[in-house]
């Protein structure tokens, strides 16, 4: 298989890991909209009102762009979005272990303040969101993937 054939392969598998991605952290969250929000006031970053408006809206957004990318459809707008929400999240957990703060990250659970005598895991939660992140810039630099609603519209087989 040449290159050019091989890339709506790895683009697809980016699409369907992203989504899947997407589709748990959004769907661990939906259920409790006031831990969601814990979770964003956690990182100490805006007033608990600000804080508990996005902790409710990210769920919803999550299901959303994991919806899209498993179907397939406006993928490289929907990565670019991905994209800039991982980078976001990158930002949030470098502050909070700059800070000293002692939280779980809250992307694949409720979040919030540690326990004491509880680690930290701030470098691998930037590991794992920068392989995220990774997949999303996959594809916006190649958005064509097998299996999608985009190739379906554009006529692609």
């Amino acid at each position: 298989m040449t290159k050019e054939k091989a890339w709506p392969w790895i683009s697809t598998a980016a699409r369907a890991g992203l989504a899947a991605v997407w589709l748990i952290a959004g769907g661990l969250k939906v259920g409790d909209l006031a831990a969601s929000a814990r979770a964003v006031h956690a990182y100490q970053l805006m007033p608990y009102d600000v804080a508990k408006v996005v902790g409710a809206v990210q769920p919803f957004l999550e299901i959303a762009l994991g919806v899209l990318l498993l179907i397939g459809l406006s993928t490289r707008l929907t990565a670019a979005i991905s994209a800039l929400l991982m980078t976001i999240f990158i930002a949030g957990i470098v502050s909070a272990w700059a800070r000293g703060l002692q939280i779980d990250c809250g992307c694949f659970s409720s979040g919030g303040a540690l326990a004491a005598g509880t680690d930290t895991r701030y470098g691998i939660d930037i590991v794992r969101d920068l392989g995220f992140l990774a997949f999303s810039g996959i594809l916006l630099w190649r958005p064509r993937t097998r299996f999608s609603l985009d190739g379906v519209l554009m006529g692609e087989r």
